[in-house]
């Protein structure tokens, strides 16, 4: 069978067409209707991914998230009806690694499914790392380019190496602000917004149409890894 796969959902329906979808590409599948039950469920099969719902009966589904977070690394694909900015980003701030809103596609969700599994594989170790033409040497603090190196201010270095180390993850705003800057600075959207042009312009192949940094819109940003 292929990666183990929690789905944490309420609604029949949903967990049927997750069931035939993720069934018919090898990957094996359990639900759980209730936060109580997915905790359950996911302290006894340890999956590889976990689909949560944000809307529950019993424990909500953010509070399913921070208890998972607490204890895993496990990625976390929140499915949601609920689009708002704010639930987003506070879903992020718990430790979900994607929000897919409903309805979806079957090609959409496997492509997140894909995501989450290389990053928890790929998460970068050592002292190196490499996204797409993008790569950076933690020892030495270089970056490079394709076979150029490229100059970073250390704030940008800072930036980079966060986003790198946490790649195809997406991180809020304050997520980055906190760990580069520290805690009184959460609020400074601006000084990171900054930084990332500054990033965008020396990185990118086109910085207009972002391949490596891309803004997950009012939530934050994401380091893709190139396929």
């Amino acid at each position: 069978m292929g990666a183990r796969v929690l789905v944490i959902d309420d609604e029949p329906q949903i967990t049927r067409l997750v069931r035939i979808i993720l069934g018919g590409h090898g990957y094996e599948v359990a639900v759980a209707a209730t936060g109580e039950k997915g905790l359950a469920e996911f302290a006894h099969r340890l999956p590889d991914v976990v689909l949560l719902d944000l809307m529950l009966p019993g424990i909500s589904g953010l509070e399913v998230c921070r208890l998972i977070r607490e204890r895993s690394t496990v990625p976390i694909v929140v499915l949601s009806a609920r689009g708002e900015e704010a639930v987003k980003i506070e879903a992020f701030d718990l430790g979900a690694d994607d929000y897919l809103t409903k309805p979806f596609g079957s090609g959409e969700l496997l492509a997140r499914i894909r995501v989450a599994l290389r990053h928890a594989a790929g998460a970068p170790s050592g002292t190196r790392a490499t996204v797409g033409e993008v790569g950076v040497d933690f020892e030495q603090r270089q970056v490079t380019a394709g076979d150029r190196p490229v100059a970073l201010t250390p704030r940008e270095y800072d930036v980079l190496k966060y986003l790198v180390q946490h790649r195809d993850k997406v991180l809020t705003h304050s997520m980055i602000l906190r760990a580069v800057w520290g805690p009184e600075y959460a609020g400074e959207t601006q000084y990171l917004r900054n930084v990332v042009l500054g990033l965008r312009r020396k990185l990118e192949p086109d910085p207009s149409r972002p391949r490596y940094i891309v803004t997950e819109p009012g939530v934050g940003y994401r380091m893709v890894t190139a396929e």
